[in-house]
């Protein structure tokens, strides 16, 4: 193997790994926040649904009836509580969990409390708790669930009326209503509140991996039209600019808070990662100087598919005519391949049509890319190979001239001109094919729709998570206890792949960077792939297997 060979798949190495990572290191979102932000922002409006969810509604002080209750819809099942006019759960209809049941999309651990609880500050360590009366009624297309309750603070009595309103079609989207009311006329005796959504994004997990499965906050300023990553200091972060939403997303899921957008509001992110990490946020509602103020909501709890979030861009497609909320840009992909990316998700959405398994559409797509790379593949390994070739006599040189490395250089360069060999051929054609391995690393590790696809059944049940062939009783270091096949598979076909690439090759005094590379490099790939998507390594050894035929067929074209 010559020295532009190594230099080749040393890069290819590096670019790999970085693909990896490059949505979140080399290419992150335009800003981050560390604490506090203190600018004044322009507020993009958010429109009232309908006077339905603002009407008045006569308040109860005794409550009768405390037991949770449950609302359905087309998309979503979401069970309410009484204390503290809560949501305990919301259970997604028509995406299953691994138990194949519906995907709870909120995570309780510890001691968190329900969703959208309220607070009448801005401390969230006492929210308020008490029952609520409640009703539930059905206008038109809307299922509306009102809670109210009398509270008493400094002898002065008020009123909290909250309402949900719920699409009944397959939405994601509801919206809730808060409203406080003076009961003696006289302004609130408080200026701030605060509701927030204390729950882990579903569904349950054991730990997070990073790449392969992660837990983000995210946040898109009013007038900014990208979004941004939030970081955290000392497990908190805050943001007093105008915001159009807030968001705690997973690779497949999201819950987004939509603000009411007339008002002064600030948001506040939270992070716990001592065992299982745990995100919450608050948005905290500012400058309440009246006796009477209602503020409306809307929070998405559902799928990060562009289907369902691009629908509050325009009026005329959501019961709530919600407009330019951009809510798609919640959706992970690579920045500057994110236009590589599409195309070949809409081709291997084309393929799957024709053939519904997306383990074969995987296989027939990696197939057309190869073919379509053939050129430049083809050149490359004819490269590499003259540059095989080309090593005794290089060695010569080497000897010749080992104490003039100028004579050396130029003794180099003319047998390379005399050869008709370029020294950088063999890298060029590995360069030029990186965008695309890494937009396909970008679309097997998120496309949400091979999320429960299946394979092959009793081996490859789901192509959206590692394929697990036995359990073992006991963890084994930087493994687990779960046996995977297919990373196996990609690392022996990892090691054929180089061990014929470097067949032929001469240079002794690169022995140990050949074995390195022969055996240590697919040992490495073996850790960092072991958890990753199966899709992901479908792809991986698939590509590995005709790579093995393409360098087979040069080597014996060499000799």
């Amino acid at each position: 193997m010559d020295r532009n060979t190594i230099i080749a798949i040393i890069l290819s190495v590096i670019v790999i790994t970085v693909g990896m990572t490059v949505q979140t290191v080399f290419f992150p979102m335009e800003n981050t926040i560390t604490q506090t932000e203190t600018t004044t922002e322009e507020v993009v409006p958010v429109e009232n649904i309908s006077s339905i969810i603002t009407e008045p509604v006569i308040s109860k002080n005794q409550v009768t009836d405390t037991s949770p209750f449950t609302v359905e819809t087309d998309a979503l099942s979401v069970t309410f509580d009484p204390y503290g006019a809560s949501v305990s759960s919301i259970k997604m209809k028509k995406h299953l969990d691994t138990s194949k049941e519906p995907v709870e999309i909120l995570l309780k651990d510890g001691n968190r409390g329900n969703a959208f609880l309220m607070y009448q500050s801005n401390d969230t360590s006492k929210p308020i708790t008490e029952a609520f009366s409640h009703s539930i009624e059905e206008r038109d297309d809307l299922i509306l669930v009102i809670f109210s309750q009398v509270f008493e603070q400094s002898g002065r009595e008020y009123e909290i009326i909250k309402k949900y309103a719920f699409a009944k079609d397959e939405v994601y989207l509801f919206q809730i209503a808060v409203t406080l009311n003076s009961l003696d006329g006289n302004a609130l005796p408080f200026t701030v509140y605060t509701i927030g959504v204390e729950q882990q994004v579903g569904p349950e997990f054991e730990s997070l991996n990073g790449n392969y499965d992660y837990r983000r906050m995210y946040y898109k300023l009013s007038d900014k039209n990208s979004k941004k990553n939030v970081s955290f200091k000392n497990g908190v972060a805050t943001v007093n600019e105008s915001v159009s939403w807030v968001a705690l997303a997973s690779k497949y899921f999201t819950i987004m808070g939509i603000p009411a957008s007339e008002a002064d509001y600030s948001v506040k992110f939270t992070q716990n990662t001592e065992e299982k990490q745990e995100n919450s946020f608050y948005l905290t509602r500012n400058g309440i100087s009246s006796s009477s103020v209602t503020d409306l909501y809307s929070f998405y709890c559902g799928p990060k598919l562009t289907s369902y979030l691009n629908k509050y861009d325009i009026a005329n497609d959501n019961t709530f005519k919600l407009t330019n909320l951009h809510l798609a840009k919640v959706m992970d992909s690579s920045t500057w391949l994110g236009w590589l990316e599409t195309i070949l998700k809409w081709v291997l959405t084309l393929i799957y049509k024709v053939i519904p398994n997306y383990g074969v559409a995987i296989i027939i797509l990696t197939l057309l890319i190869k073919l379509m790379l053939q050129p430049i593949s083809k050149k490359g390994m004819e490269s590499t190979a003259k540059m095989s070739a080309l090593n005794p006599k290089l060695e010569e040189l080497k000897a010749k001239y080992a104490d003039d490395p100028n004579a050396l250089n130029a003794a180099m360069a003319k047998l390379y001109k005399e050869e008709g060999i370029n020294p950088m051929g063999s890298c060029l054609p590995m360069l030029i094919q990186f965008p695309v391995f890494i937009a396909l690393y970008g679309l097997l590790n998120n496309h949400f729709e091979l999320r429960g696809a299946m394979f092959i059944p009793g081996w490859i049940p789901d192509l959206s998570i590692p394929d697990t062939v036995f359990t073992l009783g006991f963890n084994i270091p930087l493994i687990g206890n779960q046996i995977h096949l297919l990373p196996i598979i990609y690392t022996v076909s990892m090691i054929f792949s180089m061990k014929i690439t470097q067949s032929g090759a001469t240079d002794s005094s690169q022995a140990g960077m050949m074995n390195f590379m022969t055996y240590g490099m697919p040992i490495i790939f073996f850790f960092v792939l072991y958890n990753a998507p199966s899709g992901l390594l479908v792809y991986w050894t698939v590509t590995n297997a005709i790579s093995i035929i393409q360098q087979i067929y040069v080597n014996a074209k060499k000799k």
